[in-house]
């Protein structure tokens, strides 16, 4: 639609507002009427607009847990229900353990016994080491007896066969006392392996949280891989969005982003907040065709689980103009601004977009050459004189 049709359409609606506002006349101040009104002024801002999109999603913990169980065991205790705050190490589920309990108590016994077998290979090395110091020692006194033609050869063959025989049983004593050594590891390890096994029919808090979700009752069979407690850190939250995968090389960790999250206000409103980009995926949605993004958000005390938010997304740049919020005269649903002529304040009706920074972006009504007034005096009124300030003095038209 061209500037001229623009203008055409908006002439009626203006009179319409004129008609309503009363204190924005469409009427020119009479030439002779009042001093001139002092004014800030500043010329509209034409350039690269960024722009945006809102995507929607879910806000969840930073950090959630599902407990499940690692043996296969009836399930004799739930302790907590949804809702509940635990804290780290607190027990939430309590499995029948009697007969890992059993396991463990046969584990220990057979490690004390491996123990009291490791005490006696000792000791039948240190008697298999005495048995060899005297065989050693009556070998020499046969030896040096034989060499004085004291001892027959008999007695010498004997003497050294009985050394020989005393020092492989002390070979096999201490053979006896490695065996017995590994034996003793290996039922301590035993033993461990036990008690860890008897260990996880109590399932735990891994940290402070609170239980979101009960997924077993008492009397239910728990086995490997079965969720039983949903847990959640409510110390940290973060929305989860999805964005599409054209929009996606405009975000990047690290970014702030504005976030609205609903309910999480007062009385149940909109809050307003600066969520920080904590993560983008690195793959797309085969479905979607998007990428998850998630936006750590500041601790509030109000979020929760579940709670629908909204992030503000940015996009590629392009042409348009904008004015100061501040410019904006607001009568219902129509907005106008006050446009320099010269000495004169012209009201204009104009055509807004989104909020670009801290102005507005203008989609009709004006062109990059119009000065406006930034913060309209109260009663100031179509065609009153006034005397401009600010960045830019003077009209354009």
């Amino acid at each position: 639609m061209s500037k001229q049709i623009i203008r055409v359409m908006l002439t009626p609606a203006l009179a319409l507002a004129a008609v309503a506002c009363g204190g924005h006349g469409n009427r020119e101040a009479a030439p002779g009427e009042g001093p001139p009104v002092a004014v800030q002024t500043a010329r509209v801002t034409a350039g690269a607009l960024a722009t945006g999109v809102e995507a929607g999603g879910v806000v969840r913990a930073r950090t959630t847990a599902l407990l499940v169980a690692r043996i296969m065991a009836p399930v004799r205790e739930v302790r907590v229900v949804p809702g509940d705050r635990v804290r780290a190490g607190q027990p939430l589920v309590i499995l029948d353990s009697r007969d890992l309990e059993a396991g463990e108590r046969q584990a220990r016994s057979a490690g004390v016994a491996a123990e009291e077998g490791a005490h006696a290979a000792l000791a039948e090395r240190e008697a298999a080491s005495a048995a060899v110091q005297l065989a050693r020692a009556s070998h020499q006194r046969v030896s040096a007896l034989f060499e004085k033609k004291s001892a027959t050869a008999q007695e010498l063959d004997e003497a050294t066969a009985a050394l020989q025989a005393a020092e492989a049983r002390r070979r096999s004593a201490e053979a006896r006392v490695a065996q017995s050594n590994a034996a003793l590891a290996s039922a301590r390890a035993a033993g461990d392996v036990a008690s860890v096994t008897a260990s996880y029919a109590v399932i735990t808090a891994p940290f402070n949280g609170v239980v979101t979700e009960k997924l077993v009752e008492p009397g239910n069979m728990a086995s490997p891989g079965a969720p039983l407690v949903r847990l959640e850190d409510t110390r940290g939250f973060r929305l989860e969005v999805h964005v599409d995968e054209s929009r996606a090389q405009f975000v990047s960790p690290g970014a702030e982003l504005p976030v609205v999250i609903d309910g999480a206000g007062a009385d149940s409103a909109p809050a307003e907040m600066s969520g920080r980009v904590a993560e983008v995926a690195r793959t797309v949605d085969a479905g979607t065709r998007a990428f998850l993004v998630k936006i750590d958000l500041p601790e509030t005390g109000t979020l929760r689980s579940g709670m629908f938010g909204r992030a503000r997304l940015p996009g590629p740049s392009r042409a348009g103009l904008a004015v100061p919020q501040g410019a904006v005269v607001r009568n219902g649903q129509v907005t106008s601004v006050f446009v320099v002529d010269k000495d004169r304040a012209r009201l204009r009706l104009v055509n807004l977009g989104d909020q670009i920074g801290s102005g507005l972006e203008v989609l009709a009504g004006l062109t990059p050459t119009d000065v406006v007034v930034t913060t309209p005096p109260p009663g100031l009124r179509d065609g009153q004189r006034i005397t401009a300030s600010g960045q830019v003095q003077g009209g354009t038209r």
